[in-house]
């Protein structure tokens, strides 16, 4: 097949670099264009400089020209800024992996509704390692089903600014999905004071916001006299650039639809 095209949305932030690097050492992913917002601090400057590599590619502000440059775009941005980019996206005819996370119901309906016009992979994280423990996790719930409380527990950087994160939220989703409960009704994301015995039926969060974690989860199974802990650390950002570009490999030749890393690891 051919190569494909990738266009990088927020190229001067931390991610977008990573996915440069990634994509400029990718075999059979080219690098189309690199965009950021007006203003950002790497406009014109070629795109590959973070990376120690020239590129002939210098980032734009242009979202337009720089979609239209590409036959898939990659956005880790803020969820403002990936639905505008979305809508530049379906205008043009080009799939688009998403990264980014803190979109509320209204955002997630965006999406959705693109998806029926172009290809779409949307999922919170886009490691591989973190897929798979997702998938331990609907096999540990089910073996621990009774008798077992269950707190997710995460870490990012001081940067991040959406909590608790997209994945706690995913890891939360799978262990209720396979419990028979409804997150929305027993998820528990702040405990202060006199709080009372702790309910059984509920999943607790606890967010941690502190210099340069990359990402930390765990899922916590606490029974009487054990517990087990499902734990993914990331050390640097490189696996969600890597799983991107895998997701753009799947989207390849793909002309609607909503998927996530499940649909493109295989693991449905």
């Amino acid at each position: 097949m051919a190569d494909i095209r990738v266009a990088v949305a927020g190229a001067s932030g931390r991610m977008g670099r990573m996915l440069i690097e990634a994509a400029l050492g990718a075999e059979g992913i080219v690098l189309g264009a690199a965009f950021d917002r007006p203003g950002a601090p790497f406009i014109g400057r070629d795109a590959g400089e973070m990376a120690g590599a020239a590129t002939g590619i210098a980032i734009t502000d242009d979202a337009h020209a720089a979609i239209a440059a590409a036959d898939c775009v990659i956005d880790f941005t803020r969820p403002e800024g990936t639905l505008q980019h979305l809508a530049l996206a379906r205008e043009l005819g080009k799939a688009m992996v998403i990264g980014t996370t803190g979109f509320d119901a209204d955002g997630k309906a965006a999406i959705a509704e693109a998806a029926r016009s172009i290809p779409v992979v949307f999922a919170p994280n886009m490691a591989v390692g973190v897929n798979a423990v997702f998938k331990v996790l609907e096999v540990a719930a089910r073996i621990l089903s009774e008798g077992y409380d269950v707190e997710v527990i995460e870490a990012h950087h001081r940067f991040k600014v959406d909590a608790p994160s997209g994945t706690a939220l995913r890891m939360g989703e799978v262990v209720a999905r396979e419990l028979g409960r409804d997150l929305d009704a027993c998820a528990i994301y702040g405990r202060e004071g006199h709080t009372g015995e702790r309910k059984p039926e509920t999943i607790g969060f606890s967010t941690i916001r502190g210099g340069d974690v990359v990402g930390d989860h765990t899922v916590l199974f606490a029974g009487i006299g054990e517990r087990i802990e499902i734990t993914h650390k990331s050390g640097s950002r490189m696996p969600y650039a890597l799983g991107s570009l895998r997701a753009a490999r799947f989207l390849q030749g793909r002309d609607s639809g909503l998927f996530d890393m499940q649909d493109v690891l295989g693991l449905r």
